[in-house]
């Protein structure tokens, strides 16, 4: 039997396959909350499905620090870039940098103000924030009979998502359903745990009367039944209402405390836009804004959601 010998780098190329190039996706987030590292998460999972890596950057809820990363992203020529951004109305800058660089651009979770504006390559992966406060509110209404007084907390108004949860809620108020509704104040917790729960206390402190408490997000939420229990103002029957439907939201309602949630698919938003930013990089078409409907959370059907976020 004849060995037939080939040249060192012939063998080499018969031997070894074509080494792919694994997509490298940067992941700007605003900051890293129960319900953004669970949207993380789920970027870093379906990235490793689909083959592709990714570079996180926190940007801690600085602005500056978060433009800062991207351009560095942007230098390191990563193939597309991932934005959940600290304040939607800085967006429009992000846009055109991103876009100058002709890399495929994916805004998550957090609406840019620039949406309708958004050049080809530009997407958006979210829930429709119209039905966020909207089911959360229409539910309160429901368990008051359509008569009560309302505290309302307020994410970030830097954010479009609490600026329209909180129009949301208004709207709902405005209805002839819920007309016997009255909202007593209103103030921003910045989504924190702590500030709501410093808020809520402060209402107690001052002696405001109400029926409902109407959180734009779980962790605020859970601040404010906190500072309830503290101040020993917690009954069975108390009505206080997040979205998210966060674990720990849903701990709550299972224990009897949180009455009502919005699951919102803090997975499934960033496994979309990991799917959403390998199609544009691909030159695949996208929508500009690809929904991931929210679904309203009550001790009814909890059992349904748990370990989805």
């Amino acid at each position: 039997m004849k060995t037939v010998l080939l040249p060192l780098a012939a063998a080499a190329a018969f031997s070894l396959p074509m080494a792919a190039h694994a997509q490298k996706i940067g992941v700007a987030m605003a900051q890293q909350d129960t319900f953004l590292t669970i949207l993380k998460n789920g970027t870093i999972d379906a990235a490793k499905k689909a083959g592709a890596t990714v570079q996180v950057e926190d940007a801690q809820n600085d602005v500056g620090k978060q433009l800062s990363q991207i351009q560095n992203l942007i230098a390191q020529k990563v193939d597309a870039i991932i934005v959940n951004p600290v304040d939607t109305d800085a967006t429009s800058k992000i846009t055109k940098m991103v876009s100058d660089a002709k890399i495929p651009l994916v805004y998550v979770n957090r609406k840019p103000a620039d949406f309708e504006k958004l050049p080809a390559g530009v997407a958006f992966v979210a829930s429709d924030e119209r039905v966020s406060g909207t089911l959360q509110t229409q539910q309160v209404c429901k368990l008051l009979k359509g008569k009560g007084d309302i505290l309302v907390l307020m994410g970030e108004l830097s954010n479009e998502a609490g600026r329209t949860r909180t129009k949301d809620i208004e709207e709902v108020v405005a209805t002839k359903e819920c007309s016997g509704m009255k909202i007593v104040d209103k103030r921003e917790g910045k989504w924190a745990r702590t500030q709501g729960q410093d808020i809520t206390t402060n209402w107690l402190s001052s002696g405001v009367k109400f029926d409902a408490i109407i959180a734009n997000n779980d962790e605020m939420a859970i601040g404010a039944i906190n500072a309830l229990k503290a101040s020993k103002k917690w009954t069975p029957a108390t009505i206080v209402a997040g979205i998210d439907a966060t674990p720990d939201a849903l701990a709550s309602m299972k224990a009897g405390d949180l009455k009502v949630t919005v699951f919102q698919n803090a997975a499934g938003q960033g496994s979309g836009a990991v799917d959403a930013a390998l199609k544009l990089i691909k030159k695949q078409p996208v929508d500009r804004f690809v929904n991931v409907p929210f679904e309203l959370v009550t001790p009814e059907n909890l059992s349904k959601y748990a370990g989805k976020n």
